[in-house]
């Protein structure tokens, strides 16, 4: 078994493709340690040339694997060299696909990435929204959001909406339950009127504690006491209002938010 190989990910237009599919497999290989190396917009015969001549030097015959997304077979093809593992995110399932829809690809290099004004306007609109109604802000305006997201501090609601608003394009906004509404297992009315587009975020008491103490160390907000005295009164406030929650605990920023969406029913914007 290896314990070791070099990841190469070519691409004809950013990459990012290329790293996400690779990323995506050779994680599953934990024992394993990779060194990626992305070469973006390689777009001619030439430049692909020069680009595995590149590789197979660095290599020094160790069998590097090679991730591609190429739409070009002229340039796709200089990657399939007997001297590295090439795999190919696109050929296969874009011709199997042209097949079933009896219609030809456009073949246009990061054309994923080519969006219209109009959808990109909404995208920067639903960031600007995000930024302002973080942490509790114009709350009188959370008839406008797609999303509201409750919960006690350092459970994760900035990034999560962050995340939402800058990769799915949804009007995130975010409220911290304090212990004025913990005590009380009160919502803010702007809240309450809005229910069907909020979602409550839950972190387990012993990872606030963790968090909590790198930033206030020995304080009484970072005790383990607090932290679960906290969630409790949060669990129970979104029992009180019938607002789904979900767990942030071992969950990644992206998981989170589509956990939230499937929770909220809400596809992502186009």
């Amino acid at each position: 078994m290896w314990t070791s190989k070099d990841i190469y990910y070519i691409s004809d237009s950013t990459g990012i493709l290329a790293q996400t599919l690779g990323r995506a497999l050779t994680c599953q290989f934990p024992e394993i340690s990779f060194t990626e190396h992305t070469f973006p917009f390689v777009q001619t015969v030439d430049e692909a040339r020069n680009t595995l001549a590149q590789i197979l030097e660095e290599s020094s015959g160790l069998q590097p694997i090679i991730f591609t997304t190429l739409m070009s077979p002229d340039v796709r093809n200089i990657f399939d060299h007997a001297n590295v593992d090439f795999f190919d995110g696109f050929a296969y399932h874009l011709n199997r696909l042209a097949h079933c829809l009896e219609a030809k690809p456009l073949r246009v290099p990061g054309y994923t990435y080519h969006q219209e004004d109009t959808a990109m306007n909404a995208q920067v609109e639903a960031i600007n929204y995000c930024m302002d109604h973080d942490d509790g802000a114009k709350t009188n305006e959370y008839d406008k959001a797609d999303i509201i997201i409750l919960g006690v501090s350092r459970a994760g609601k900035t990034p999560v909406s962050v995340y939402l608003a800058t990769h799915m394009g949804l009007k995130t906004a975010n409220f911290p339950l304090t212990s004025e509404y913990l005590g009380k297992y009160h919502l803010p009315e702007q809240i309450v009127a809005n229910k069907e587009r909020t979602v409550g975020l839950m972190a387990a008491p012993e990872i606030l504690h963790q968090i909590r103490e790198k930033r206030y160390s020995n304080s009484n907000y970072a005790k383990m006491a607090t932290c679960r005295q906290e969630v409790q009164q949060a669990q129970q406030t979104f029992l009180k209002y019938d607002i789904p929650y979900i767990s942030s605990t071992k969950k990644s920023i992206e998981e989170i938010s589509a956990q939230i969406c499937r929770e909220l029913a809400i596809e992502r914007r186009k």
